[in-house]
């Protein structure tokens, strides 16, 4: 097998193939009901970071961890079922909740709309236990001793509170020092940072994570508005065409020397439950781009964590750069196709749907 140019050394064995740190949330999902007419809801654990472990364990079958905060009342007891469900490893900094207060493991409200009708996303991080992280409440050194090969985190996590991205930066400078490799999903969300300060916070705090990032996942929107690189009107050109994103690249690159891969999924939307999807990689110069296909979307929700999550499970496992992307790929179209944010593929689908499968019954 030739030996891929990343630009970095992947750890060839470790106690946890991936370790991410973010948020745990629970994500209320009426379905196609919006929520003023909702009458009851699904409830689906997620976060970014977490997604990304979540189903590098569950479809890809490696190791991983997750640092986050815990909160010890029903509903942490709720998410943290699902963390063990999916064969996470938790390393937890736990709050007791005052029993009116909190502090609280956040909600997100998400239902699916429908056709025309775009789905809609808002949030109650009120008196949130992640956003209470602070450096110095992980022993790193005792974790990463463990051997992590990858460190994953994300534009969300550090978007929560000023200790969120110190934590963050801390956690970065462990896993350099550990030869892990470290990625960053910028996951650019105005909403989050509209409280924080706005633009200029966002950029102030994302370049300062991104200086000590190996691969950086994030779309044209992402790099324009989280890094402050400037590009064209994301809504002025098909969402399918590369040639934009590749031109950012060179300006993200530019401005951190120290990326060698930057990632995203291409996704032109028809409808809410029609969309063409594509993904490219820029890795170490060269770019990579998987086909396209049609989706037919029951949840939109988790798509790029599923793109990520398989794109990084074809790097770890020694795929070709190509091979890697179709994987992320296929892995992200699978995703869109069940409920909630996490996987529930197998990774003979993925790997099928990667070499050009289909949706013809399996008997």
């Amino acid at each position: 097998m030739a030996k891929m140019k990343l630009g970095f050394n992947i750890p060839e064995k470790g106690g946890l193939d991936l370790l991410s740190l973010g948020a745990l949330i629970h994500r209320l999902d009426p379905g196609h009901v919006p929520f003023r007419k909702a009458t009851h809801c699904d409830i689906h654990v997620s976060g970014g970071e977490f997604n990304v472990a979540a189903n590098l364990s569950d479809c890809f079958r490696l190791n991983t961890g997750i640092a986050s905060a815990m909160v010890d009342y029903p509903v942490g007891d709720l998410i943290a079922e699902r963390v063990r469900a999916m064969g996470v490893r938790p390393f937890y900094k736990h709050f007791k909740h005052d029993g009116v207060h909190g502090p609280n493991m956040a909600t997100v409200y998400s239902d699916r709309g429908h056709g025309v009708r775009a789905p809609v996303v808002f949030y109650n991080r009120c008196n949130e236990a992640a956003a209470r992280l602070k450096p110095d409440d992980f022993n790193w050194r005792e974790i990463f001793g463990l051997g992590v090969r990858w460190f994953h985190s994300g534009g969300i996590f550090s978007a929560l509170s000023d200790t969120s991205g110190e934590l963050l930066i801390e956690a970065m400078k462990a896993a350099k020092a550990a030869g892990a490799v470290t990625s960053f999903d910028l996951n650019y969300r105005q909403k989050l940072w509209d409280v924080r300060g706005g633009h200029g916070k966002a950029t102030d705090v994302l370049a300062g994570i991104v200086k000590h990032v190996d691969v950086l996942v994030g779309n044209e929107e992402d790099l324009q508005k989280g890094l402050g690189i400037e590009g064209q009107d994301v809504e002025s050109k098909s969402s399918l065409d590369p040639a934009a994103f590749y031109a950012l690249i060179e300006k993200a690159v530019k401005k951190f020397p120290n990326i060698k891969i930057v990632a995203t999924t291409l996704r032109q939307v028809h409808s809410t439950n029609r969309h063409s999807w594509g993904a490219v990689a820029w890795i170490n110069g060269k770019t990579f781009q998987s086909p396209t296909c049609e989706l037919d979307v029951f949840d939109r929700v988790g798509g790029g964590d599923g793109y990520a999550s398989g794109f990084f499970y074809g790097l770890l496992s020694g795929a070709s750069e190509q091979e890697s992307v179709n994987l992320g790929w296929a892995h992200g179209a699978l995703l869109t196709t069940f409920p909630g944010d996490t996987t529930m593929a197998t990774l003979e689908q993925v790997k099928a749907f990667a070499k050009g499968g289909s949706a013809r019954i399996q008997r």
